[in-house]
């Protein structure tokens, strides 16, 4: 009884999120876009004013600014280039993203954003000041070891300090987030959460969740993660083009087929 109790009464990932602007940065397809949409959506359905922030200049897919209309049904603030530059690849929303952290917190609300993977698309967090006080920002490194070049505490170790020297910034917390899509099972999910916590040792870098998809965080199988550390449940709110199924018209009956 005791044991629950303490699991019960510990803080949750958002809880652990003191700072009023979030970073996520990591490997390429680490997951940090629908992490990023999902601790969006989640501060707003606390009742906080957030914005997230789309400065992915890397990958075409899997962007947030793709989720904006249903974030914005939601409530959520989505900061993206506007009509035909949406999906350009340019980093125009620097200067606006930097009003947005000068004002986030004191009543302001609350900004997430979303970079892209590994330093290559970190580099554009060099451009924008305002990030190197961890009381204002917190840069959180997106562990994923069943990514190619992830698989190994010397590589993921690797990487992070190659995105801290390319962002100018210094990594303030790690998230867990080793998964295998749709196929992701609770013995993923503690191996990737092993993962992180050697970097943690090796790092001095605290890891402040793990996220993981939500009909998998609620298996009684992950309780003994949960007392680890905190799990945020993640929706999967993109889907990249080529999962998405065409429905076909039938054909009418006797009709050719061409």
């Amino acid at each position: 009884m005791g044991a629950m109790t303490d699991i019960t009464e510990r803080p949750g990932a958002l809880d652990l999120l003191k700072a009023p602007v979030t970073v996520l940065v990591g490997h390429f397809g680490a997951g940090k876009t629908e992490i990023a949409i999902n601790l969006a959506v989640a501060f707003k359905r606390r009742g906080e004013v957030v914005a997230l922030a789309d400065l992915d200049l890397v990958k075409p897919y899997f962007r947030s600014r793709l989720a904006r209309h249903e974030l914005g049904a939601l409530g959520v603030g989505v900061v993206v280039p506007e009509g035909d530059m949406v999906y350009a690849d340019l980093p125009i929303l620097v200067p606006q993203v930097k009003g947005l952290i000068a004002r986030a917190g004191d009543g302001a609300g609350r900004l997430v954003i979303d970079v892209g993977g590994d330093d290559l698309g970190a580099r554009v967090l060099g451009a924008i000041a305002g990030l190197t006080d961890p009381s204002h920002t917190d840069v959180l490194f997106v562990v994923n070891g069943r990514r190619p070049f992830a698989e190994t505490l010397d590589e993921v170790a690797t990487m992070l300090r190659e995105v801290e020297v390319a962002a100018r910034l210094r990594i303030t917390g790690l998230v867990a987030n080793t998964h295998l899509m749709e196929e992701t099972s609770p013995a993923v999910v503690r191996e990737g959460l092993d993962l992180a916590r050697q970097l943690a040792g090796l790092t001095g870098i605290p890891l402040r969740f793990c996220a993981v998809l939500a009909r998998v965080a609620a298996l009684p199988e992950l309780d003994d993660a949960r007392a680890i550390c905190p799990i945020l449940p993640l929706e999967r709110r993109i889907v990249p083009p080529f999962a998405v199924k065409v429905r076909l018209p039938v054909p009418l009956k006797g009709a050719a087929v061409v």
